[in-house]
């Protein structure tokens, strides 16, 4: 029935069952709710290795920022964490790293070490090494895996390794492939000696993320991962990668219902149906933005990183959506989606009976809900193309 907009049948059916009251204040309390309950969570991620592993540069590249911005974890090639200090996402503040003090010196006990930083605290850790394995490494992933957490082993700098490599090729068979397959079965080995059945390793630079495992670390984590530490995790990634990207979209089209509901019952009371509901899309426009990192702080911040022109970026979000968004032009959009649609709305108005209830609630959801949809498709394509932009020019 209201397929051309892509409402599927699936989704009349949740939302008619779901929004049973014909109280309007109800039924905004009710999907506001749900709403939150997908942002309301902590995601508390503990980040742990000996000094000098790269701790602090891995939480930075995992939140996408470079090392010399003022929400950057401190870097430097000694010991700069002696506390324990939490980093936020810049655009998801629900989703926390916590650089822990660095293990390995003499005085290093495992179970007094998680005992002090609060174990129980964090949803998994992150332990950070480089250069050679050491047994303090092993000690500690035996001690977490009794606390029954979940960990994922980080063989950083796997840059400098290969070139090292590289000064040495003329003494040396070896492939880059090789030394890679070398590397991540040394750290397996030793995890297994320290009584880990399946360790999972992963072999990164923090100075190019999209190489190597970096963008496996990300999917992994997404997997094993539920419910809505999943959902903010996911939110909260840089686009290394398509599947990412991908990955974004349809988690936010699962909420989209909702989110149209929740603006078309915001104009109760208001004359002007659409100019009521825009702030209300305006703010989930630029969510949209946020998360598929193509609004004007995530591209500087990419920038900084990459070397590549703001403006080079830019050039690459192409969507109205994307760079004209304003409230005049969002309300213009609306009017025209609109325009024509009075039988399909009165359709969603038989089936969901709240919308009925309410002056023009049908056309404007329908408005709101296809309005939504098609940003959230070229948004996300947006995102794809800054992407393959910052790929190309930094590995060319």
């Amino acid at each position: 029935m209201a397929s051309q907009f892509g409402i599927s049948e699936g989704e009349l059916v949740e939302m008619s069952s779901v929004l049973t009251s014909r109280v309007v204040s109800d039924v905004v309390a009710q999907v506001q709710g749900m709403l939150q309950q997908t942002t309301s969570v902590t995601l508390n991620i503990a980040v742990t290795g000996e000094s000098g592993s790269g701790k602090s540069s891995f939480i930075n590249a995992f939140r996408g920022v470079s090392d010399d911005e003022p929400e950057a974890a401190e870097t430097g090639v000694t010991e700069t964490t002696r506390d324990i200090r939490a980093y936020s996402h810049p655009s998801a503040r629900n989703v926390l790293l916590w650089d822990l003090p660095g293990i390995g010196t003499p005085s290093f006990q495992p179970k007094t070490y998680l005992e002090d930083v609060g174990l129980l605290n964090y949803d998994f850790f992150i332990i950070v090494s480089s250069g050679r394995f050491q047994e303090c490494h092993s000690a500690l992933a035996k001690h977490i895996m009794q606390a029954q957490k979940k960990f994922y082993f980080i063989r950083n700098k796997v840059d400098q390794d290969l070139e090292a490599i590289t000064r040495r090729r003329n003494r040396s068979n070896l492939s880059d492939d090789n030394v890679l397959g070398q590397l991540r079965s040394d750290c397996e080995n030793n995890l297994r000696i320290g009584q880990v059945e399946q360790p999972q390793v992963f072999l990164i630079s923090c100075f190019h993320p999209q190489r190597y495992d970096f963008p496996a670390l990300q999917m992994t984590l997404l997997q094993e991962l539920e419910g809505h530490k999943r959902h903010v995790l996911l939110l909260s990634l840089p686009n290394l990668s398509k599947t990412v990207i991908q990955s974004k979209k349809e988690a936010l089209s699962q909420a989209l219902w909702k989110t149209a509901m929740g603006a078309s019952l915001s104009s109760v009371g208001s004359g002007a149906t659409f100019h009521a509901i825009v702030p209300k899309l305006m703010d989930t426009l630029k969510t949209y933005q946020q998360t598929f990192c193509i609004d004007s702080q995530s591209l500087q911040r990419l920038a900084d990183i990459t070397g590549i022109s703001f403006q080079e970026l830019q050039k690459e979000v192409t969507s109205s959506y994307g760079r004209e968004l304003t409230s005049q032009t969002l309300e213009c959009s609306l009017s025209q989606v609109a325009s024509g649609q009075n039988l399909l709305a009165t359709q969603l108005e038989s089936r969901i009976p709240i919308l009925g209830s309410v002056v023009a609630g049908g056309i404007s959801f329908v408005a709101s809900y296809y309005l939504l949809t098609t940003a959230l498709k070229e948004l996300s394509e947006d995102g794809e193309r800054v992407m393959q932009k910052a790929i190309l020019n930094t590995y060319s």
